[in-house]
């Protein structure tokens, strides 16, 4: 069966790749494709709406699909987990499933996963993230998303410390985690998180540098899964496994946030 996609945000960057993924996937048909000005009465029909809006608009596109018994792939940023708790009732109310992807970048998903899994390991952590000029959020979705894992995974060893941080100079702290944002031409996103210790300290950085091959992977596995969700899912990181194997060691697995909004176990859906 074909499922049909609304794309709201479908004229901008991201938007525009999810439209030539959905128009080049099977088993997907473009049902319509809105501008962030576009009344959602436009979504009508629909089986999936994609959101690739804006943050003050993509509120909005959940609840309207939401409310209309339509699932949702949520690409737009700055979606937190307290954000996310805003709607998180409405969704529990219904049989529909929202999934929020902070970035369909496989590396990004997976440097992310490093980062938590190094992070009970070094009491300092700090993120930096630049993206282009013309983003409007800051800090980006998967720099709260990346400090919303090491929180999670820093739990039995309590959060990171982050001395000074009374001054704006210091960056957001999310989660406990220094965030500085950078937004300049000539890059498409960066996020660099440098976890140090005494005597010691490692940086994991990921670039993303043509975006379309990027995101697309991301963009056919999070479609698929987004059609047939139930509740609420946050992170590509829940259909991919993602335990991070050292030999002669024991697996330590990667945690997705569930239902709850903290960390579970590990999906088992293998990915694209």
């Amino acid at each position: 069966m074909t499922t049909r996609v609304a794309i709201v945000g479908g004229t901008g960057k991201l938007g525009g790749i999810i439209r030539d993924v959905v128009e080049q996937e099977d088993g997907f048909d473009l049902h319509a494709t809105l501008s962030s000005r576009s009344q959602l009465d436009e979504l009508d029909g629909a089986d999936l709406v994609v959101d690739a809006s804006t943050p003050a608009v993509s509120i909005d596109v959940v609840r309207a699909a939401v409310e209309r018994g339509i699932n949702v792939l949520v690409g737009t940023s700055g979606w937190s987990a307290e954000r996310i708790a805003l709607v998180r009732p409405l969704v529990d109310a219904t049989d529909v499933g929202v999934v929020f992807i902070p970035n369909f970048s496989l590396g990004s998903v997976i440097g992310s996963a490093i980062v938590a899994a190094a992070a009970p390991f070094f009491p300092s952590i700090e993120i930096v993230e630049a993206h282009r000029e013309t983003k409007i959020d800051s800090p980006s979705g998967t720099a709260v998303r990346t400090a919303e894992l090491i929180a999670a995974a820093r739990v039995e060893v309590g959060p990171v410390e982050s001395p000074h941080v009374d001054q704006r100079a210091r960056g957001q702290q999310v989660a406990s985690v220094p965030i500085h944002s950078l937004r300049r031409p000539g890059v498409i996103a960066r996020q660099e998180t440098i976890l140090a210790g005494a005597g010691e300290s490692l940086t994991i950085v990921h670039d993303t540098i043509e975006p379309a091959s990027a995101y697309g992977p991301g963009i056919r596995l999070a479609l698929a899964a987004a059609r047939d969700a139930k509740g609420v899912t946050v992170g590509l990181d829940s259909f991919l496994d993602l335990r991070l194997r050292t030999p002669g060691a024991s697996t330590t697995a990667g945690r997705p946030l569930d239902e709850g909004g903290v960390p579970g176990q590990v999906a088992r859906t293998t990915g694209a």
